[in-house]
């Protein structure tokens, strides 16, 4: 979602992205991993079409990621996310994302990557793109 933030209104997805982050920013509700953050970098810094400087990464950083960050690396969301992934037969970086979401207490959690609808436990998938 972040990746397609950049686009921003040259497209649906573009707008939907740059919306959802605000709000969520905004609304202080919005929650992310260390996850998140580390794929997004890797496309960021490596991928786009021009990629981001290192001023610009760490502009973005405490701008946008910072306000939402709230899960970081620990012995149990590993624990959970390797439970995760065998039940659910997710990926290992899906598996992150999703334990991340259930130790945050999210009731949702945006994603065209997982399957729309999809729960674990309290967790609903939402895909903001449809």
């Amino acid at each position: 979602m972040f990746v397609y933030s950049f686009e921003g209104t040259s497209s649906d997805k573009g707008r939907a992205a740059v919306q959802l982050i605000r709000r969520a920013i905004a609304t202080r509700r919005g929650v992310i991993s260390y996850q998140v953050v580390q794929e997004f970098f890797n496309v960021a810094l490596r991928r786009f079409a021009q990629p981001m400087t290192t001023s610009e990464a760490e502009q973005y950083l405490a701008t946008t990621f910072r306000p939402l960050l709230a899960v970081h690396s620990s012995l149990a969301l590993y624990t959970e996310a390797l439970q995760l992934a065998q039940r659910f037969k997710l990926s290992w970086f899906d598996s992150l994302i999703v334990a991340a979401a259930i130790a945050s207490n999210c009731d949702v959690l945006y994603s065209e990557d997982l399957q729309d609808g999809q729960e674990f436990g309290d967790l609903r998938v939402v895909n903001p793109f449809h």
